[in-house]
């Protein structure tokens, strides 16, 4: 009993043995398994890890170039708001809103699109100018306006010549727009000199507004021999431009110039006030064009560049659009007689200087005043 009590206890622990054997061997397979999935998981979390950068890398870029466009895109329609509007050309009781562009069309600083809501259409055909001043100038500037009729625009005869300035203006973005819609009108009623389109009056709007004016031009004083676009902070020795004019060998058609500009490059930077993205225009040189401040041309112009703004893909520099329009026509502008009368900016007031001069640029409408009566007081200036 005792021997087979023996031999059943070997029996049994022999069988124990060989469990804990089977135990011990699966659970090194368990641990072998464990770390194969173990080492698995971490290979496939490192796959994960890699893919996911490589996406979320992809994505920053896409988004990156995404805002890029978009930032463009905002810019292009900020410059090329059209007002969408089939009314008659009346001044509206509330001043109308702006649609921006869905896109880039070449159309939109066509001045067709606009629609004149301030107008002096029989001026010209009444007064049968020799020389038409059009002065592109903010609704709410008064200043300017007042100080210009004061002095250069005080003469509407100028040896023997009718010259006639009138004031370009669009549309205020202020909040107490409405009330200055009726100054404006009030203002019109007393001088009869203002003209208004229904684009939103802005810097990087100025392509259009030059474009409007030259087709007021078009439309409205085709008599005219000459036209000159003039800024509202230039002093303009107006007697000096008509001798100019009166010239012999001054052309009277395809004539533009002024102070010209050769090889200017197309400013890339975000930063500066006359960037232009290369979407708007590629090339990085402007053909010769003539300085925004003051340019003189022949009165048959102004249709012609109409017409060809429908080809041009339009931008905010306008004085260097109105250059592209010249070389898309196969014209280029030309050298004045004395390319030292159009001048830009300058150091100080001497009236000798100013009395040989055409333009210059002004720091302010009491500026122009108070040189412009120094200019004309008795005595030789020189």
């Amino acid at each position: 009993m005792c021997h087979g009590g023996r031999a059943l206890y070997s029996m049994s622990s022999t069988r124990g043995s060989l469990i804990r054997h089977i135990r011990f061997i699966c659970l090194l397979l368990i641990l072998s398994l464990f770390q194969s999935w173990f080492q698995l998981l971490l290979l496939l979390c490192l796959v994960l890890f890699v893919l996911c950068y490589s996406l979320s890398s992809s994505y920053v870029s896409r988004l990156k170039g995404f805002a890029l466009h978009e930032q463009n895109k905002r810019f292009l329609n900020q410059i090329h708001q059209v007002h969408l509007t089939t009314q008659p050309s009346t001044v509206p009781s509330t001043v109308p809103s702006t649609v921006p562009s869905t896109g880039i069309q070449y159309h939109q600083a066509h001045p067709h699109n606009y629609h004149f809501i301030m107008d002096n259409t029989e001026v010209c055909k009444t007064k049968n100018p020799f020389l038409v001043l059009m002065v592109p100038v903010a609704p709410n500037d008064v200043a300017a306006r007042d100080a210009i009729r004061q002095t250069w625009a005080n003469n509407s005869l100028v040896q023997g010549k009718v010259v006639l300035t009138l004031f370009m203006l669009g549309l205020s973005n202020r909040d107490n727009a409405e009330q200055l819609q009726e100054k404006l009108k009030q203002e019109n009623l007393q001088h009869s000199d203002l003209i208004q389109s229904d684009f939103m009056d802005s810097y990087l709007n100025l392509t259009i507004k030059t474009m409007v004016i030259m087709d007021w031009l078009a439309t409205h004083c085709t008599t005219a021999a000459y036209a000159m676009k003039v800024d509202s902070d230039m002093f303009l020795n107006i007697d000096n431009l008509v001798t100019l004019l009166q010239k012999p060998d001054i052309p009277k058609q395809n004539y533009l110039t002024g102070m010209l500009m050769w090889n200017r490059p197309v400013i890339r930077s975000k930063n500066s006030k006359w960037y232009v993205p290369e979407e708007m225009y590629p090339d990085p040189i402007y053909p010769t064009y003539t300085l925004g401040m003051g340019y003189v041309f022949s009165n048959d112009l102004p249709a012609e560049f109409v017409a060809i703004s429908k080809l041009i893909k339009p931008f905010n520099i306008e004085d260097a659009y109105i250059g592209i329009c010249m070389k898309k026509l196969g014209l280029a502008p030309t050298s004045p007689p004395d390319p030292s009368q159009f001048r830009a900016y300058n150091t100080g007031y001497n009236r000798c200087e100013y009395s040989k001069t055409i333009t210059y640029i002004l720091g302010s409408a009491q500026q122009l005043v108070q040189y412009w009566t120094d200019l004309k007081k008795p005595g030789p200036p020189c």
